[in-house]
């Protein structure tokens, strides 16, 4: 693991910037196999916004819901800026920016399965960083006596979630990728569901920064909150096929 902090912070950046971009090709990649031309067609570039922005919103605002005490200490200092970003913020933020985009440019059909594969590899790279920081990084996991607990640097084995993560999203989305669904859009959303599951379960073997009703995180509380509104929508989609 990294010790210096700052040497940390740069690559678990440069980790989450070659997620992004590898991501990014990969998203272009399968625009062109699904014939629905480059990133910068009208449609599409009207998405590729909407994304962005939202996701960069999204990411920041759920961060600042999981960390309020950061937002305390930040307001003290009369900081401009907040550190930290949330990957489900992002996420969740992304797809509200597309959806907006998708209105305002009078698309009707599905983008999201476009996405799939190139999140989970995004999502991928941008753990290694995580793991790679270390303990300067908050996405480590409980002390656990299983015996491929890993020291971060603290002499305390602890539960790689980073890696743990890097396995479950990985063979989802290329699984999701592959598959033949019947509903345009069913993989997406198959996808997200699954995530958001997975990382309030997940949550579970992490610290709690600060723990909201029933002890839960910020995090796993954002989960419940967008599951109960997406996975119905998810369900409904996997009933109807069109």
């Amino acid at each position: 693991m990294i010790a210096s902090a700052t040497t940390a912070a740069w690559a678990h950046t440069a980790f989450a910037y070659a997620g992004m971009g590898l991501g990014a090709a990969l998203w272009r990649r399968c625009l062109r196999q699904q014939h629905r031309g480059g990133a910068l067609a009208p449609g599409n570039f009207g998405v590729l916004v909407g994304l962005l922005v939202g996701a960069a919103l999204g990411n920041k605002l759920v961060f600042l819901i999981e960390r309020p005490d950061v937002v305390l200490a930040m307001w003290q200092s009369r900081a401009l800026m907040f550190p930290g970003q949330s990957i489900v913020g992002g996420l969740l933020g992304g797809l509200i920016g597309v959806e907006i985009a998708k209105k305002l440019t009078g698309q009707t059909r599905s983008t999201g399965d476009a996405m799939v594969l190139p999140i989970a590899v995004g999502l991928a790279i941008g753990r290694v960083g995580c793991f790679l920081a270390g303990l300067h990084d908050d996405t480590y996991g409980l002390p656990t006596a299983a015996p491929w607990g890993m020291d971060f640097g603290d002499g305390i084995p602890r539960h790689p979630t980073q890696l743990y993560e890097i396995a479950v999203v990985l063979p989802l989305g290329l699984a999701l990728h592959r598959a033949r669904l019947p509903t345009p859009g069913l993989a997406f959303k198959l996808f997200l569901s699954a995530y958001l599951l997975w990382r309030f379960a997940i949550e579970f073997l992490k610290p709690v920064p600060v723990a909201y009703p029933l002890g839960l995180s910020g995090i796993q509380w954002t989960c419940l909150v967008a599951l109960a509104i997406y996975l119905p929508l998810t369900l409904r989609a996997a009933r109807t096929p069109s």
